[in-house]
């Protein structure tokens, strides 16, 4: 089996694309019910300016041969703005550090997010990170003499020959270049291919919230990349569905007491809203409330590690002697702490529902959250709408 799959995340970008996008249902579409108003695209890129591009490699199978596969991994790429001319406010936050998330040192310093977001896997995000810099040459929309991007990691390991380095500069190249707004491909795609979610297969998810009006109407969007959590643990809409589907689990041969946290969940949080990086740093923290939603206790071998930045204040970071910014009052917060948490929750379930069953190194196979069995646990609890 060779396939290399690129996904354009853009309803007019390709017929395949688009189908893709398309194709595989979400969470709402079995009916599971969730607080808040999402928008058009119930996506990251229902804020205006953010693109999302994804490179998939699955190639191979059968037995670990380093160097050569199986290959079960990608690349994804978040631009908050445009091409990434010009940077936007932004924070960060680690829930638990048993992770990496590059350049976070110079946002935290700046405030500034300058250029696009990577996420991929462990041990390709020096090649990663490096890419981008070439691309950025390469187009010109190097701010500095330097940059220092922004790239985080889980790790894909069970299903990924991750120590034969299968990502490339072309990949990254590749994903880079296809970012588009737009509907935006979930599961087993991009930096998601090989991730575990509570024992379920996961990978890359995405939800949004539309503010009332008389909450400034702004939009929130969230990407994750889910790679977390013990099965026992997963909860949706408040029910134990890890404990009442209990087959499948990749970990069940390890004691409850015994088991240990066996990836991470990378969490990016875009906005409209005209929020300061202190206050984004803040949205950043809410992420983290979305995750316990859905049951993890965000384990010590878990890297857990969020970044929020607002498209709001363009051309803050000119080179004017002093920039005019707008900021939401502290006490406007609440409804945008509030959609955060509530998106987070729903990209998770829907990287969840998304992912299919897959099968990786040396036989391991994971299996998808089954649609069927969990409509018939929501129901049995009550949640399931007449």
């Amino acid at each position: 089996m060779t396939r290399v799959l690129l996904a354009l995340c853009c309803a007019a970008a390709t017929a395949t694309g688009a189908a893709a996008s398309q194709a595989k249902p979400r969470a709402r579409d079995l009916r599971v019910q969730f607080e808040g108003q999402p928008g058009p695209l119930n996506a990251i890129t229902d804020v205006a300016g953010v693109r999302v591009g994804h490179t998939t490699l699955v190639r191979g199978e059968g037995a670990l041969r380093s160097g050569t596969g199986p290959v079960r991994t990608g690349v994804t790429v978040v631009f908050p703005r445009g091409d990434g001319a010009d940077p936007v406010y932004a924070g960060w936050f680690t829930l638990n550090g048993n992770g990496e998330m590059t350049g976070t040192t110079w946002v935290e310093e700046s405030g500034f997010l300058e250029g696009p977001v990577a996420i991929t896997n462990t041990h390709s995000v020096g090649v990663v990170r490096d890419a981008i810099i070439a691309w950025q040459a390469r187009r010109g929309v190097m701010l500095q003499p330097w940059s220092l991007p922004v790239v985080a990691e889980t790790w894909d390991g069970w299903l990924n020959d991750i120590n034969g380095f299968h990502v490339t500069p072309g990949h990254v190249f590749a994903a880079l270049d296809s970012a588009r707004g737009g509907p935006v491909p979930e599961g087993n795609v991009g930096g998601g291919t090989g991730m575990i979610c509570y024992g379920f297969k996961g990978g890359i998810g995405t939800a949004s919230r539309r503010l009332s009006p008389q909450a400034g109407g702004y939009t929130v969007g969230v990407l994750v990349q889910a790679n977390f959590g013990l099965r026992h643990q997963l909860r949706i809409d408040g029910v134990p569905v890890g404990r009442e589907i209990p087959e499948g689990d990749p970990w069940s041969g390890v004691d409850e007491d015994e088991q240990a946290e066996r990836g991470s969940i990378i969490i990016l949080v875009a906005t409209d809203a005209p929020l300061l990086p202190h206050q984004l740093e803040r949205l950043a923290r809410r992420a983290a409330l979305g995750v316990a939603r859905t049951g993890s206790i965000s384990g010590n071998g878990s890297g857990d590690i969020f970044l929020a930045f607002s498209t709001a204040n363009a051309g803050a970071a000119g080179d004017t002697l002093a920039a005019a910014v707008r900021t939401l009052a502290n006490e406007r917060l609440n409804p945008v702490f509030a959609a955060t948490v509530q998106a987070t929750e729903e990209a998770i379930v829907n990287a969840l529902v998304a992912a299919e069953t897959m099968v990786g190194v040396d036989g391991h196979r994971v299996e998808a959250l089954p649609h069927g069995r969990l409509r018939e646990v929501l129901r049995r609890y009550g949640r399931l709408p007449e």
